[in-house]
């Protein structure tokens, strides 16, 4: 059989449309372009989804019932037959000495051209029963074409499919593509050859092979460790176009954007540090002098602040609102929710109005202003302009919101805002500094992917003087426990949470419970004591009431959905019970969890679940086992995917085609390092 593709080369044959291939055609292409494979060059990066070891012959006497099996045998017999309705079956008898093989095909009465008595064929597939030993739909080679065949004797390739494309029919257009065109496959930077470098597959490093070469092994691997050998060298070359790019938008900025200097004189920071109840940790100190050092440089500061649950965060970006309000500069805040953006409001509130700065928050539903009077508290005297911060939540980004002179932007819990949306609020300036802030903790591979642009910081540790908090697995067959643990609680003078994954019962699947359901029953068991509801759709005035009268204790039990896994400090609340706890992530039932222990005494989390399944149970066994939010984190991403992990609509996560960030961390870091011009 002749492989070749007989058409004209075009300039760069990868971008030859793939409807103008022999043997294609119209009704081929469209199908073709619903997988998105367009070009050439399309479809041999068309990365198989798994493949299948077809080396290994088994005796038809020792195949079993609905196991993949290759078999060899002669044709003793074959034939159609008309069946009823106009259809029809094709049967082909095997023998290989050890018993028979059935192999039929239904309505593919063409088949008969294809054997004859005496011919021996190779044949794939399952069987589907035993007695007589039969086939359905077998893959078949005849043995005189086996040493080329694409199909069998080999690791084979199975593709992502669309409907009425068949699977032999891609694998073999796919084997003349790479026949005609492998030579044309080019280095992505034949300036920064990649010799020298090694990848490691199985334990062992090997070298790393040619991109050419890496396509051919994709699609057809002499070993399955070839097929990884493949990924991780297609893998490279796309970590290595991210990092050039975000590398390259990172020494854009630096070359052609100047800062306003914010790293201000301490006249302000030094009351508001005097008046804070603690000190600052060793880890806040360190980064707050990183920070000090981005704002006093020329170019616009872009730093990421990582800091889990608790480790004063919050604290450490007022110092650094401090240093640009102190040069003079206002200062901008965002957060994705009502919730978090009030309780920013009123701590930044607390602090900075004593100190003379005006902190207004603007909302959705609210837009405070600069109370009377108070513009004689202008820093540097009377008639001076007063410096200001806002904070808010996507209403920041309104064009109403236009305040003079930004000096920095704020923006917490940042993986809950598209890039977009933070360059809008960055744009509100002329180069502002950019601190943008999470208290989930992003594994090393997500950082230099998704934040290599930026410098990051970390805040190890938390606050001294906290209690420490316990966390418990429970069937839901321990609930009546679970409650009577938490009235003991409530009976103590503490508070608690309980959380829920669905807010109507309607919208919830079977065994899935709902917070408004529940909230009735709960309110009754827990009495006497009082029972607040709060959820993404209460009105914001009824939220604020609700969350007012928990943080003031006039309710002692706080029914929630996710709403306050980030917004709530109440440091008297002791107790988080999460019903169908397998139903959230682990990074966000660590923040979750992160709403108590935020006080002196001992905290416990009860993770209730209805979950039977070992993953859920290995899951949650997790969060029984560490508070580190970065192992969590880095369990999380391996068990679910940097989409949940994030957030999947906001998580920028980069749309790799080869890329594993569960896997790849070593290749992010050869990729850093390439990028770089790092030998």
């Amino acid at each position: 059989m002749d492989y070749k593709v007989v058409v004209p080369m075009p300039p760069n044959p990868l971008e030859l449309p793939l409807a103008q291939i022999s043997g294609v055609g119209a009704a081929r292409a469209a199908q073709l372009q619903r997988l998105e494979l367009r070009t050439v060059g399309d479809l041999l990066l068309h990365r198989p989804r798994r493949y299948e070891d077809r080396r290994h012959f088994q005796r038809i006497a020792d195949l079993h019932l609905g196991a993949p099996a290759l078999a060899c045998g002669t044709v003793t017999a074959s034939g159609s037959r008309p069946l009823r309705g106009g259809r029809s079956l094709f049967e082909l008898i095997l023998d290989d000495g050890s018993g028979r093989l059935h192999c039929r095909w239904w309505n593919l009465p063409f088949m008969r051209n294809y054997f004859k008595t005496g011919d021996e064929v190779v044949v794939f597939g399952k069987p589907g029963s035993l007695r007589p030993r039969t086939m359905d739909h077998p893959e078949t080679e005849v043995v005189q074409s086996l040493e080329r065949s694409v199909h069998l004797n080999r690791i084979a390739p199975i593709y992502p499919l669309t409907e009425g494309l068949p699977q032999r029919w891609l694998r073999s257009l796919i084997w003349r593509l790479l026949e005609q065109f492998e030579t044309a496959i080019p280095e992505p930077r034949p300036n920064r050859p990649l010799a020298g470098r090694n990848l490691t597959v199985g334990g062992q490093t090997v070298p790393l092979p040619s991109r050419a070469q890496a396509v051919r092994l994709l699609h057809f691997p002499e070993e399955l460790d070839d097929a990884d050998i493949a990924r991780q060298r297609l893998a490279l070359d796309e970590y290595v176009e991210l990092q050039e790019a975000m590398q390259a938008r990172r020494r854009n900025l630096e070359a052609n954007a100047r800062a306003l200097p914010c790293a201000g004189d301490n006249r302000l920071m030094k009351p508001f540090l005097a008046a804070l109840e603690f000190h600052l940790t060793q880890a806040q100190t360190r980064v707050l002098g990183e920070i000090r050092r981005d704002l006093a440089g020329p170019p616009p500061m872009r730093r990421l602040l990582q800091g889990d649950v608790g480790s004063g965060k919050t604290v450490v970006a007022a110092c650094a609102a401090l240093m640009a309000l102190e040069s003079g500069s206002n200062v901008a805040l965002m957060a994705p929710t009502e919730i978090l953006a009030e309780q920013h409001w009123r701590n930044f509130r607390r602090w900075f109005e004593p100190l003379g700065i005006a902190v207004e928050l603007r909302t959705g539903t609210t837009k405070t202003g600069t109370p009377a009077g108070q513009e004689a508290l202008a820093l540097g005297g009377p008639g001076v302009r007063r410096a200001r911060m806002d904070i808010g939540t996507h209403a920041l980004l309104e064009e109403g919101f236009a305040p003079e002179k930004l000096g920095l932007v704020i923006i917490d819990e940042q993986h809950k805002f598209g890039v977009a949306q933070r360059e809008r609020l960055v744009r509100k300036g002329a180069y502002p500094h950019l601190l943008v802030m999470t208290a989930t903790p992003i594994p090393r591979t997500l950082g230099l992917t998704l934040y290599g642009d930026l410098d990051i910081s970390v805040i190890e540790g938390g606050p001294p003087g906290r209690g420490r908090i316990m966390t418990f697995v429970r069937e839901r067959e321990s609930l009546a426990k679970v409650w009577e643990f938490t009235r003991g609680q409530l009976a103590a003078g503490r508070q608690a949470y309980v959380v829920y994954s669905r807010l109507e019962a309607e919208d919830s699947p079977a065994g899935l419970k709902a917070v408004k359901k529940e909230f009735g029953r709960l309110s009754e068991l827990f009495a006497p004591w009082r029972t607040g509801l709060l959820h993404g759709r209460l009105p914001g005035a009824e939220k604020e009431e609700v969350m007012a009268a928990f943080r003031a204790n006039a309710v002692q039990v706080l029914l929630a959905t996710s709403v306050v896994e980030v917004g709530l400090d109440v440091p008297n609340a002791t107790v988080m019970i999460i019903e169908n706890a397998e139903q959230f992530g682990l990074a966000q039932l660590h923040q979750l969890r992160g709403r108590i222990g935020r006080g002196a005494a001992d905290s416990y989390c009860i993770l209730v679940t209805a979950g039977k399944t070992e993953e859920a149970a290995r899951r949650l066994k997790i969060l029984e086992e560490t508070a580190d939010g970065f192992r969590i984190a880095e369990a999380d991403l391996a068990l679910r995917g940097p989409g949940e992990l994030l957030g999947r609509e906001q998580s920028g996560a980069p749309p790799l085609r080869f890329g594993d960030l569960t896997l790849d961390g070593p290749l992010i870091e050869q990729a850093r390092d390439i990028a770089k011009g790092v030998k």
